[in-house]
């Protein structure tokens, strides 16, 4: 019987957050991002924290899927980097000083999404670099 639900279960669709274009008020496009810490939050942040996401092999397979858009849609709702632009000041420096608390305290990016794809670990090295470049923009917001 679990296989047949197994089975069954493949066949549910699911939606995919993903678009064609990049918004003007995406992060990248209106700051001057580096293009180490462009590299870093697009590996690390974008796919749970954006209007696209790359999805791994595993997203085509239920109940992964399911799970993935499970924390996509909460990622988003936390803070999607794709509508930056559209948050106040006073939001903007509020979203920039968690994420910076969530990479210190290794909370970001969560471990079910690194359990796989293991590029989107932050080295230490990595943590530094985000963290210095998002206090001083945040200092100059």
């Amino acid at each position: 019987m679990p296989v047949i639900v197994l089975i069954g279960i493949q066949f549910v669709p699911t939606t995919y957050n993903t678009s064609d274009n990049v918004s003007e008020t995406d992060f990248v496009n209106i700051f001057n991002v580096p293009h180490d810490i462009k590299n870093l939050l697009k590996t690390s942040c974008y796919d749970c924290h954006s209007n696209n996401t790359h999805y791994p092999w595993y997203s085509k397979i239920q109940p992964g899927a399911w799970i993935m858009k499970g924390h996509i849609n909460d990622g988003k709702k936390e803070l999607n980097f794709s509508t930056f632009g559209d948050y106040s000041g006073r939001r903007k420096k509020s979203k920039l000083k968690s994420i910076i608390s969530q990479i210190r305290d290794d909370e970001m990016p969560i471990s079910s999404y690194t359990f796989i794809p293991r590029n989107a670990n932050l080295s230490e090295k990595d943590k530094f670099m985000l963290d210095k470049w998002l206090n001083n923009l945040r200092d100059s917001l």
